[in-house]
């Protein structure tokens, strides 16, 4: 059987560091959900959301909890949202490699026994489907953690109803921190994601964590009670590339007999898909007078990497693009003619997610500033305005394919107030508006830059001053509504009579008769 398709590395001795022109202060925020005063746990300062989000509600919890962080979450209301995202917006720096930690515990704040299923979004990417419920029934919290690339200077993370949400979602906590480059360097991040699946220390039999993990990583324990379990002390492994905690290196898993090694992992079956896989190596020589380990890796059979050798310098050894699907079996073999017995410390598996589009730069600018110039803008104006999908804003339509633009904006009987900014113009794939019926004010913006402009409706508002000109030089106008409002002067004699244009004014002070 050949083996599938991939690419496998094996590093030793490479570090690449973060670009030292990055200033320090945003290499890890924390934020506490719902929390009214930070804190400091295990020597790590977490801070209040306010300042990230400004939906939901900040709920306490009436139920014991093993960490502060637990105490409290930040609900989020499912009556009239399905399929809007409620969005957390974090600064950040363009290009950095960040890994998004979401950390969640029901503790019954919906009355309901079991807790929401709900969607998380990182930017336009649908990340994953958040589904607490066998951790809570077994009294634990749920984290889901994944690496991006931040693609500009903020990052949005976003949670969302679907259509299994049962009662409100929420959150609990939820981390972004800073990686250095070389960590799983092989993954284009231009184009995927990684979404953690198991990251185990084999033989350890708890947590290990910040600060043996600088970046808190969190290495559950495994095989502690399944295989024999020796010490590796005279090892140096702070070469390799994904920059393992050296205390995972202390133990080990080992059959301590020539003879192959195998074992479950990770322990859950794996939906068929393309995965990230790394396994950590490190052998003491001083512990084994057989010297040097030499081991072949197979996964399921199929042969992952053959006479590789474990010194004290350490070793991992991945692959970016491995297939697998249901259960796995890793096989760990003494290479061909050696008494050895084989060995593992450690091992991270990561699901590869596609990354969704991304709306135009310049229409997520424009929408920011629509949405600062409304006073009462809709809750679900965060994130990315298209993606995905099947959570675009509230009143926005987008165009397929891979150039993502704004082609309709349809905010009629919303209930907003606020002017429009001059920057509505920049919106230039826009074929309808329709603001209608609110109570807008201010002058009417040029609107010429907008060539595919059909549809322009800002009846029953409280514009003032005059029509402009220049709305009678975009050729497609079909439909152009501005009755009751507040406008004066004359209407432009380039709309008047304008082949093809539904034009209505009625209910203005203008100085010459309108058309209706």
């Amino acid at each position: 059987m050949s083996p599938p398709s991939l690419i496998i590395l094996i590093s030793v001795f490479s570090i690449l560091s973060l670009s030292t022109s990055q200033p320090p202060p945003l290499r890890r925020t924390l934020i506490d959900c719902g929390a009214t005063v930070p804190s400091t746990i295990n020597g790590l300062q977490w801070i209040l959301d306010t300042g990230y989000i400004t939906g939901g509600t900040a709920k306490n919890l009436t139920v014991p909890v093993l960490n502060h962080t637990l105490s409290t979450v930040r609900s989020f209301p499912l009556q009239n949202n399905l399929r809007r995202k409620f969005c957390y917006v974090v600064n950040v720096f363009r290009g950095a490699k960040y890994m998004i930690r979401s950390t969640y515990f029901y503790g019954g704040i919906n009355g309901n026994d079991s807790p929401p299923v709900f969607d998380q979004i990182v930017d336009g990417t649908l990340w994953s489907v958040v589904n607490t419920t066998e951790d809570y029934r077994d009294g634990m919290s749920s984290y889901y953690e994944g690496v991006f690339l931040a693609r500009g200077k903020t990052m949005s993370f976003c949670i969302a109803a679907n259509s299994y949400t049962e009662s409100d979602p929420f959150i609990s906590a939820l981390e972004f921190v800073i990686l250095e480059n070389s960590l799983y360097n092989s993954t284009d991040f231009k184009q995927a994601g990684l979404s953690l699946v198991a990251r185990h220390s084999f033989g350890h039999n708890e947590r290990i964590r910040y600060p043996d993990d600088q970046f808190d990583r969190v290495w559950e324990p495994f095989g502690a009670n399944d295989s024999t379990i020796s010490s590796s002390k005279n090892v140096s492994v702070s070469t390799i590339w994904n920059l393992p905690p050296t205390k995972i290196f202390e133990t080990e898993l080992t059959t301590g007999r020539s003879s192959p090694q195998e074992m479950n992992w990770p322990p859950v079956p794996l939906p068929n898909s393309t995965y990230y896989i790394a396994l950590y190596f490190a052998h003491d020589h001083n512990s084994s007078p057989g010297g040097s380990r030499i081991i072949d890796i197979s996964i399921n059979g199929v042969p992952y990497y053959k006479n590789m050798t474990v010194t004290p310098a350490g070793v991992v050894v991945f692959a970016n693009k491995w297939p697998l699907g249901g259960l796995t079996k890793v096989a760990l073999t003494p290479a061909t003619g050696l008494s050895i017995d084989p060995l593992i410390n450690g091992g991270e598996v990561f699901d590869v997610i596609a990354l969704g589009g991304r709306t135009l730069t310049r229409d997520v600018i424009a929408l920011e500033a629509l949405k600062s110039s409304f006073q009462n803008a809709p809750h679900d104006w965060n994130g990315d305005p298209c993606m995905p999908r099947q959570f675009s804003w509230t009143g926005i339509a987008c165009s397929e394919g891979p150039r993502i633009r704004v082609v309709t904006l349809n905010l009629t009987s919303m209930g907003l107030s606020g002017s429009l900014p001059l920057s509505i113009a920049r919106l230039t794939a826009l074929t309808g508006i329709w603001l209608g019926n609110n109570t807008l004010s201010g002058s009417i913006p040029d609107f010429s830059s907008l060539k595919m402009l059909e549809t322009l409706h800002l009846e029953d508002n409280q514009f003032t001053g005059e029509i402009p000109l220049s709305l009678g030089n975009i050729k497609g106008l079909r439909e152009l509504f501005l009755q009751n409002n507040n406008l004066t002067g004359q209407i432009p004699n380039n709309l008047i009579g304008k082949p093809g244009l539904n034009l209505r004014t009625s209910g203005n002070q203008f100085l010459s008769p309108s058309p209706s």
